[in-house]
């Protein structure tokens, strides 16, 4: 990511506005101010392709928080797709971990085309919808009914929280391929969803 020598707000205005489409709580929001997102200046003055001169800071807040949240979920569901106690929850965890490593595969090239870096710049944030650190350690730790549980919660709150995040890129964005990626990512959510609530255990899980 491009950095200037001069002072700089203390806040990323990109991310906090599209936390503020979301109707977030501050608690609930992410301090960027060691990674604030790159000014609209610092995204057209990369060497791009041309459709990058399109780019505003609410396309790159969105790329950098929805490629850390699928790697988290990756790894989430690595998990549930070998420990789940319940076959259609097994299943259903190898199917989103395909879809989630897809996506990947196109918002990874879409942070390169936008100059930005590929490490995770909310790393240590309280990000709603993050897969965290210790989500992952409580999940190594539980066993049978209760890991099928607290999977079940934290993915669902990973694809409520980034169908959410994708909705204000394709309102807010300016990028074509962010907001049509964004749009694909909304359709797999949503059925993703469906699936999910469906599952043996989600109705006392999800309450």
């Amino acid at each position: 990511m491009t950095r200037s020598t001069s002072s700089r707000p203390p806040a990323a205005p990109a991310l906090s506005a599209l936390l503020a489409l979301l109707a977030l709580t501050a608690s609930a929001g992410c301090s960027t101010a060691t990674e604030p997102a790159p000014r609209p200046s610092a995204v057209r003055n990369t060497a791009l392709a041309p459709s990058a001169s399109a780019s505003t800071p609410t396309d790159a807040a969105w790329v950098q928080l929805m490629t850390p949240m699928n790697e988290k979920a990756v790894a989430l569901l690595t998990l549930a797709a070998d420990r789940a106690t319940e076959p259609r929850v097994r299943a259903f965890a190898t199917r989103l971990r395909g879809d989630q490593e897809a996506e990947l595969g196109r918002l990874r090239p879409l942070l390169a085309r936008m100059g930005l870096p590929r490490t995770d710049v909310h790393a240590g944030h309280a990000m709603p919808g993050m897969v965290t650190g210790s989500d992952l350690a409580a999940a190594e730790a539980a066993e049978g009914a209760a890991f099928d549980r607290l999977f079940l919660t934290r993915i669902r709150d990973h694809l409520r929280r980034s169908a959410q995040v994708s909705r204000s890129e394709i309102s807010a964005g300016a990028r074509g391929d962010a907001k049509r990626l964004a749009a694909a990512l909304v359709t797999a959510r949503e059925a993703a969803l469906t699936e999910l609530e469906a599952l043996p255990g989600a109705t006392r899980a999800l309450g």
